[in-house]
């Protein structure tokens, strides 16, 4: 498929995938025993929001339904745009099956309503090493990949994020092409 079949409505881009989201719930027992990596109790949801009557619709009642689920599992959730335009629905929960299942209800209800190409990533932060450590989930290729921001303006530990995916590859569907490793500096979580 080429860009001309994109632009001519001859083919039509891959829809966002969620399929593989789930994966992180399980590798989080290698995180923790092997790696020493807890979850930190929160994790995200981040998109491009569109100013449309029906998108600020679906927006809102999504953001409705994941507030009532979290507050049914003892978690709570947040909003916030950052400095790109970028909305975030953040999700405060001790557990990680429920934050990634919150996230997965923002990606879904998005998708099932046409919105699904709006949805960029789902980060969800580990501590327990020399910096915070934040898997990655991109929406558009249903792949995951870590960052590890070292505080020090927009450095990373790239040495260290070469080893989590090493170590995590037979159990997440990692990103093969380390330039689609988006770094989320400034992340509100």
């Amino acid at each position: 498929m080429g860009l001309t079949d994109v632009l001519f409505g001859r083919k039509k881009l891959k829809g966002p995938s969620e399929d593989s989201l789930f994966a992180l719930t399980t590798a989080c027992v290698t995180l923790q025993t092997e790696l020493g990596l807890k979850p930190a109790g929160v994790g995200a949801v981040t998109y491009k929001s569109l100013s449309s009557g029906d998108f600020d619709r679906i927006d809102n009642d999504t953001e409705s339904l994941v507030k009532a689920s979290a507050r049914s599992s003892g978690g709570e959730v947040e909003r916030k745009t950052d400095s790109y335009g970028y909305e975030w629905v953040i999700v405060h929960d001790k557990d990680i099956e429920d934050q990634v299942t919150a996230v997965y209800a923002v990606a879904s209800e998005l998708t099932s309503q046409g919105f699904g190409g709006q949805l960029l990533a789902a980060p969800f932060r580990f501590d327990g090493g020399q910096h915070p450590v934040y898997w990655i989930y991109g929406f558009k290729r249903g792949k995951w990949w870590p960052f590890i921001p070292t505080g020090e303006g927009q450095n990373r530990d790239n040495a260290a994020e070469l080893e989590l995916k090493a170590k995590l590859e037979p159990e997440l569907p990692i990103e093969p092409d380390l330039t689609r490793w988006l770094g989320l500096f400034d992340a509100p979580i």
